[in-house]
């Protein structure tokens, strides 16, 4: 989750109009009136500065946590004898990440449920329909081997990511839709994941659902709450700390990849491509099928891009984290590889979608200058 920065800002429009009654304006009007216009101006120039700032902030973002997770990933495969003797912290690491993610939310976040009931079930329900199922059709399609098929449906049935806000921002798409749908799927996750995965993974090896539950309420649900409860109660405070509190996710995150590496660094090298083939499609896919379900309910564009990226985007390093657990170290690694991926594919979309969005202004221009011509 990153700050309410992005959830808060929207699309702003000014209009300044001034009535003349039909008569010759004054000295002293014409004066003010260019005053106005030039406050508007600065104010415009202003906005656009700040936006083009976010924007590049956000891009940064985006693109250097996968840097940093790679990294994570390169001092586990490197230093395994010595960092595999961390597998400990990983829950402790996991609570940290919700933990932020809490400290951004705000009882407000919720509200969306009660005003705009459908795409936000539509999300959610996709989240916990699509994935899981594109990720059963994928270790079926690709053969896998048991112990990566149970870590790949594993982060299907993971709630939704937490740098899919930002990514959602970056793409021109509902950012309070996607709050609202990464922290209900957040939520939901105690009860969903192990049911989901008891049920689709199970064939693979046994597994303990109801420990594996008590686990997420603990270092997710719990935290998370934790977080909402000290931003009610320490507001300037934490306002002061959202521009850290991505750094320090994706931090700990970084940890969690070190960790799981660490654990499967011997067959990695045989089982690393095979992973990277099964995450980048099922990531593309959910994309698309979320984008297709959106789609077909006729919500807006920024409602079907939001959609997409939140059924896409999944809380990998909590599906890291629990496989590391509850699994196997190489049933970890496909979250591991998520955790990377899934920032860049997040990239290329809002990069794809600014396009789009940049040609139709461009279009919509010229047919407004040809018409006027006319």
């Amino acid at each position: 989750m990153f700050p309410a920065e992005y959830s808060d800002r929207g699309a702003q429009t000014r209009s300044h109009t001034h009535a003349l009654g039909g008569t010759m304006p004054t000295p002293a009007q014409e004066d003010s009136t260019a005053a106005r216009s030039a406050q508007h101006g600065a104010e415009n120039d202003a906005a656009t500065a700040a936006t083009r700032a976010e924007d590049r902030s956000g891009y940064f973002a985006v693109l250097v946590f996968p840097l940093l997770i790679i990294a994570g990933g390169l001092a586990g495969f490197f230093f395994s004898d010595t960092i595999s003797q961390a597998a400990p912290a990983v829950n402790p690491m996991l609570g940290v990440v919700m933990l932020t993610m809490g400290l951004t939310l705000r009882p407000v976040d919720f509200g969306l449920v009660i005003k705009r009931p459908v795409p936000v079930l539509l999300g959610v329900v996709a989240q916990y329909v699509i994935m899981p199922l594109v990720a059963l059709g994928i270790v079926t399609l690709l053969d896998l081997p048991p112990l990566i098929a149970a870590g790949v449906i594993l982060v299907g049935c993971a709630p939704g990511g937490t740098a899919s806000n930002v990514v959602s921002y970056l793409a021109r798409g509902d950012v309070a839709l996607s709050v609202t749908m990464t922290s209900i799927s957040t939520l939901l996750a105690p009860l969903l994941t192990p049911l989901l995965t008891l049920w689709l993974a199970g064939q693979y090896m046994p597994l303990d659902g109801g420990s594996m539950a008590l686990t997420i309420v603990n270092v997710v649900l719990l935290p998370v709450l934790a977080g909402i409860v000290i931003r009610m109660l320490l507001p300037r405070i934490t306002e002061a700390l959202l521009p850290v509190l991505p750094w320090l996710s994706v931090l700990a995150i970084s940890v969690i990849v070190a960790i799981v590496v660490s654990g499967s660094a011997e067959t990695i090298i045989s089982a690393g491509l095979l992973v990277l083939v099964a995450v980048i499609l099922h990531n593309v896919a959910g994309m698309a099928l979320g984008y297709g379900a959106a789609a077909l309910f006729r919500l807006p564009v920024p409602s079907r891009r939001t959609t997409a990226i939140e059924v896409g985007m999944q809380n990998s390093g909590l599906a890291a984290g629990l496989a590391a657990q509850y699994m196997d170290p190489l049933s970890a690694l496909p979250g591991a590889v998520f955790s990377v991926w899934h920032n860049v594919s997040g990239a290329l979309f809002a990069t794809l979608c600014r396009s789009i969005d940049k040609r139709k202004t461009a279009a919509e221009a010229r047919t407004g200058a040809e018409a006027a011509a006319a």
